[in-house]
């Protein structure tokens, strides 16, 4: 299994162990995306990652933006979240996924850095929804020091992207300017969280 697919999973899996945490009385809260409340939140997860495998499959950035907000959980968030981690990374892990270039939303690009987008979609959101539902809100150290390493080769040739000052993406919150003390909370601010 290729790199970038590793680097997804590990990503869905520190996404999934806030999502087991989730009580019934949770799921209404409101997250840092302020759009959004808990169960949201998991529905654009899990959404995504369907999305993403849509167009791993050869769909296209109509669909992707048409479905965006269909309800992708049921009564078993849990395991439409699981599955939908497991059946995005089998269509990635496909022969030459990678390389062919997909019809994404904010612009045309490679399998790679698209499913490398959508990591860091999930590192973030991870810490959304820690801080939601008061868990754990370190992120997978490795996770955090790739995305900062990697910034501009994940988001280039984007139209927009959360690393532009000029962007206007509405899933992407202003930047804080504000010092930090830690590689982590440099990012999150970076990306428009307020740590």
């Amino acid at each position: 299994m290729s790199a970038t697919v590793t680097l997804f999973l590990l990503a869905g899996k520190g996404f999934e162990r806030r999502l087991r945490k989730v009580r019934q009385d949770q799921w209404r809260r409101p997250t840092p995306c302020t759009e959004w409340n808990v169960r949201a939140l998991v529905n654009h997860m899990t959404r995504g990652n369907l999305s993403y495998l849509r167009l791993a499959e050869g769909g296209d950035s109509a669909e992707f933006l048409r479905l965006r907000d269909a309800d992708a959980l049921g009564d078993d968030p849990v395991g439409a979240y699981t599955r939908s981690v497991e059946q995005c990374a089998e269509a990635f892990a496909r022969p030459g996924v990678l390389d062919r270039l997909l019809d994404y939303p904010l612009g045309e690009l490679p399998g790679r850095q698209a499913l490398a987008v959508r990591t860091t979609d999930s590192v973030i959101h991870t810490w959304d929804l820690a801080r939601a539902i008061g868990a754990d809100e370190t992120l997978d150290s490795d996770l955090v020091a790739w995305i900062d390493e990697h910034l501009d080769t994940i988001y280039k040739g984007l139209n927009e992207s959360p690393v532009a000052t000029s962007t206007t993406h509405r899933f992407f919150a202003a930047r804080d300017e504000t010092p930090s003390t830690s590689r982590q909370d440099s990012l999150l601010r970076l990306m428009g969280r307020r740590p």
